[in-house]
């Protein structure tokens, strides 16, 4: 059952009401000091929540004052107890917390020891024993802020828990939905469409009058059921640079000879047995180039958008170029990473058709603040170069 913070507010209005008269009364004669200093023993606890550590201060100073003046020791020391318990029970608790507030009740009777106010008890023989009592007092003392100190640290453990627990549940809770509509669009569309570019192609070889017809709508179903796939990875989780030897499969069965540059750690960050060795039949279509260097920290978003960038290139070398060789180069620094895909295509031409993903692609670019240029090479062939910041200098 949750507490209001206004219920909470009211409580310790009442609680510093309630120490500080208890400070009051528990010592023998009033007088201004006394008063003041039950004040500042009392009052702040009203505000433990708001500011824990400030009142912490407070509490303990005046706790301590009132330990060495006589004035309500015992409910100084509880005070001292109510006001250590929100700060120990805080994310950032200081470490200096629980030994001040030992030394609230520890310090009094140390001086106490070392200038001979030790009490006294006569014996039947006439002689004088020291009093258990200061040292009975201290160890209950002790008991009582040990026992907020740990009481506190039990319910930051439980509380620290309970949002882990929460998260877990939240991302569990994400991914089987993911995974329910990924087998929603599977069974219900995924389906049809198989069967319908199954059924288009069997159909081509029934009669040449429907050919054209029926070709048409093979490669329609065909390239719908592309894009289902990929919506339905897109569910599963987005694609970063361990997803780029996978794209350039998907190109490379077009009839496009396609080369990965990338540092093998790129290649293997999100699935590791992309860095297993390269069967030899691919081996000369998926090496790596680039020397590797110390991994940088590339954020997710900063591989999604560089993985769509290449995505959408490869696409427009399929598409427009008529090429046959394409390279794909990854490269990272401490602050961005670059990419580039060339090909030995028709760049003239290409340039003048119209490219509706290249705008795609810039939008991704100018969302981290990078460059993006696109258009023919020099000795033939077309670029697309990229540059994505993410971390600034």
């Amino acid at each position: 059952m949750l507490i209001s913070r206004r219920t909470l507010l009211v409580a310790d209005v009442l609680l510093s009401v309630a120490v500080t008269a208890a400070a009051v009364l528990r010592t023998p004669g009033p007088g201004v000091a006394v008063w003041l200093l039950a004040a500042f023993v009392g009052l702040p606890l009203a505000a433990r929540r708001r500011w824990p550590l400030p009142v912490f201060a407070v509490t303990a100073a005046a706790g301590a004052g009132a330990v060495l003046a006589g004035v309500g020791a015992d409910v100084a020391i509880w005070a001292v107890a109510l006001a250590l318990y929100p700060v120990a029970s805080s994310e950032r608790s200081p470490v200096w917390a629980l030994p001040s507030a030992l030394a609230v009740i520890l310090l009094p009777g140390l001086a106490d020891a070392l200038t001979g106010r030790l009490p006294v008890i006569p014996t039947p023989a006439g002689e004088e024993s020291f009093s258990s009592a200061p040292a009975m007092a201290a160890a209950m003392s002790v008991a009582v802020i040990g026992g907020s100190w740990a009481l506190a640290r039990t319910v930051r453990t439980r509380r620290r828990h309970a949002g882990e627990l929460a998260r877990l549940r939240t991302a569990q809770a994400v991914t089987e939905e993911r995974l329910r509509i990924a087998r929603e669009v599977h069974d219900v569309v995924g389906h049809n469409l198989s069967l319908i570019a199954m059924n288009a192609a069997v159909a081509r070889h029934l009669g040449s009058e429907q050919d054209a017809a029926l070709h048409t709508i093979e490669q329609v179903s065909r390239g719908a059921l592309d894009e289902v796939r990929t919506v339905l990875g897109d569910l599963r989780g987005a694609p970063g640079l361990a997803d780029l030897d996978a794209l350039a499969g998907a190109t490379r069965a077009a009839g496009v000879q396609v080369t990965v540059d990338a540092p093998v750690w790129a290649r293997a960050a999100v699935q590791p047995e992309a860095a297993i060795a390269v069967q030899p039949e691919a081996s000369a279509a998926v090496r790596s180039d680039v020397p590797d260097a110390v991994q940088p920290e590339v954020p997710a978003a900063v591989q999604t958008s560089a993985y769509r960038i290449v995505q959408e290139a490869l696409t427009n070398v399929r598409r427009h170029s008529g090429a046959r060789h394409c390279r794909v180069t990854v490269t990272t620094t401490p602050d961005a990473l670059t990419l580039a895909v060339v090909d030995d295509g028709g760049g003239a031409d290409r340039e003048a058709e119209p490219q509706h993903g290249l705008a795609g692609m810039r939008e991704r670019v100018a969302l981290h603040g990078g460059t993006l240029s696109a258009g023919p090479e020099p000795g033939g062939g077309f670029a697309v170069r990229a540059s994505l910041p993410y971390r600034k200098s």
